[in-house]
């Protein structure tokens, strides 16, 4: 008899980290539904993730560690999930489970990278890394956006952590006789702090700055939420048998580590990329009370991301195929309350922050056991005697600092076997029609590329590369834009006032420039680089797409664009759609 497997549902917020949680010690928000989750879930209360966005999402994903995953970077390519990686939703739907995202993805917009790509059988999300990036829907501002559903877009009505809980009850609902995973991955608290005008009101003459208050109403419209899917597990009979989980993706987000930003941050020193405490370590809230999973416990023993996939499977009953394996490991056992043995209290786990093309040895990293952190190499704290991490004992205990330093040599071993492969943007694929270029995802020596709707606005320019696979031989066609095609404008075109509806109201004023306006460029040519080929040029005038075409074999290249001026502008294209032209 095959074993009992129940359902589960993980929400995951952005950029929330460990302090903004009353049952945490915020001294106000107002969190109650989260609060009466923390006293009825088990609590893994030092758990550790990447320190940004998709580096956390790739280890949650693969049970890997995300920079063996080929994510290192939130942009310029690297937060593509390397192909050959097998995804929770993957190993959960080849069990016959039914699987759902809903929100934030941000492990690659293109094939083979795109959710429905990697075991997500339903998906509505946004693109990039947050509402208003470059490869998400033109103009959307968190209000009555357009979002992908299952690869194709569809405008949506509401608050977009509204409408993301909305659709995941909805995909529940359809499911509930069948065992599902459904992540909810709500973009918010990410900046922009767009929110609806009742939900700052309830911090406004307590926060310092207006975007504190904002990011606080953020939070309690994700706590009403999380609120009315537990009503409606209730309500279908499903919460005894689903595992809940409640995380967050990195530390609390960075405008508050400014000094006037005032945010409480428990007493932990850093925020969201940050190698010390605060930038890495999150909630992590779990209860399944068929399982015997709950109670209020508190878990101390080291864990992290990398441990969702393995606990999962193993709280699933389901098995890794031969040849698969995970850097973390399940956790099932002290959820359920068994006392840790000492292979606990000897673990080490390392996290750092790259945020470069390729990865650098010790950069902002941070290697833990207990209550041991060994920072950037040399600096050595304890968190028993110094929880804010202010005194480096390193000279007084060399003896720990090498052994960290032996732990972290282990895992760069781990994690740079692989780091030199490219991972490519398919183009041709009979399951992608058309696939987008975006200079989000070009590959740049200095890192520096456009990946925001408003960098676009303004113009900014940025050079690179981006890897392709052309997956088919045959004649292809690179449209060149300056704007995305929802936007319709043509290439030299500037924008004048707003192009898009926006509400003024939830949006901070200083904000709004986020929505409106663009300069025209005095763009008079497109040219196009290709490994292997000629290069192609045409002229630019009043079009909305500059169009070259060219016949290519199957197999990896690296193309480039640019945008030319007689006055020597250079800059890539923002946007470039590729598509196989099929033969008559």
């Amino acid at each position: 008899m095959p074993p009992h497997r129940p359902n589960v549902i993980l929400v995951l917020t952005d950029d929330q980290g460990y302090p903004p949680l009353a049952a945490h010690g915020h001294p106000f928000l107002r969190t109650p539904n989260l609060d009466r989750f923390h006293a009825e879930a088990v609590s893994l209360d030092q758990c550790h993730s990447g320190t940004t966005c998709a580096p956390t999402r790739a280890g949650l994903m693969t049970g890997n560690y995300c920079n063996s995953t080929g994510v290192w970077h939130t942009i310029g390519g690297r937060s593509l999930l390397r192909k050959d990686e097998w995804t929770l939703a993957d190993a959960l739907g080849q069990a016959g489970y039914r699987t759902g995202l809903f929100g934030k993805w941000h492990l690659g917009d293109e094939y083979p990278y795109r959710p429905q790509d990697r075991g997500f059988q339903t998906c509505v999300v946004h693109g990039g890394g947050g509402i208003g990036q470059g490869p998400d829907w033109w103009g959307n501002d968190y209000f009555d956006d357009t979002y992908i559903v299952d690869g194709r877009p569809r405008a949506f009505e509401g608050y977009c952590t509204d409408v993301f809980f909305r659709e995941a009850v909805s995909f529940i609902t359809a499911n509930q006789d069948a065992p599902f995973l459904c992540v909810i991955s709500t973009n918010a608290p990410h900046s922009p702090y767009n929110v609806e005008p009742r939900y700052q009101a309830l911090y406004d003459g307590q926060t310092k700055t207006e975007n504190y208050a904002r990011f606080l109403g953020m939070i309690s419209n994700i706590d009403d939420n999380f609120g009315a899917l537990r009503l409606r597990l209730a309500e279908l009979g499903l919460e005894d048998d689903t595992v809940l989980m409640f995380m967050s993706d990195n530390g609390q987000c960075g405008f508050a580590a400014h000094p006037e930003g005032g945010a409480f941050n428990a007493g932990m020193r850093g925020f969201k990329g940050s190698m010390y405490e605060g930038g890495h370590r999150i909630p992590w809230l779990t209860r399944w009370p068929r399982g015997g999973i709950g109670g209020g416990q508190v878990v101390t023993p080291l864990s992290a991301y990398i441990d969702v996939m393995p606990t999962l499977l193993e709280l699933c009953g389901i098995a890794p195929p031969a040849g698969r394996a995970f850097h973390g490991r399940s956790l099932a056992a002290l959820l359920r309350g068994e006392p840790a043995d000492t292979s606990w209290t000897e673990r080490v786990i390392v996290t750092d922050t790259q945020r470069t093309p390729e990865p650098i040895k010790w950069r902002m990293s941070c290697v833990m056991k207990g209550d041991w952190r060994l920072v950037n190499r040399d600096e050595l704290y304890d968190l028993v005697t110094d929880p804010g991490q202010r005194a480096n004992i390193a000279d007084q205990h060399p003896g720990v600092v090498a052994e960290l330093r032996e732990a972290y040599e282990a895992w760069w071993e781990i994690c740079t076997r692989q780091a030199g492969e490219t991972i490519p943007i398919s183009v041709g694929a009979p399951t992608q029609q058309i696939a987008e270029l975006r200079t989000h995802d070009l590959r740049n020596a200095d890192s520096d590329v456009v990946w925001n709707q408003d960098q676009i606005r303004a113009g900014q320019a940025c050079q690179g590369y981006w890897e392709v696979l052309v997956e088919r031989a045959g004649d292809y066609e690179f449209a060149f834009r300056r704007w995305p095609t929802e936007a319709g404008h043509a290439i030299r075109t500037g924008i004048e006032g707003d192009d898009v509806a926006f509400r003024r109201d939830a949006i901070a004023r200083a904000d709004w420039s986020l929505y409106t306006g663009g300069i025209a460029l005095p763009i008079t040519a497109a040219r196009l680089e290709i490994t292997g080929h000629p290069p192609l040029t045409v002229q630019v005038a009043d079009e909305t797409a500059a169009v070259l075409r060219l016949s290519l074999p199957a197999g990896e290249v690296q193309v480039r664009g640019w945008f030319l001026n007689e006055a020597g502008l250079t800059l890539a294209p923002y946007y470039i759609y590729v598509r196989r032209l099929e033969a008559a």
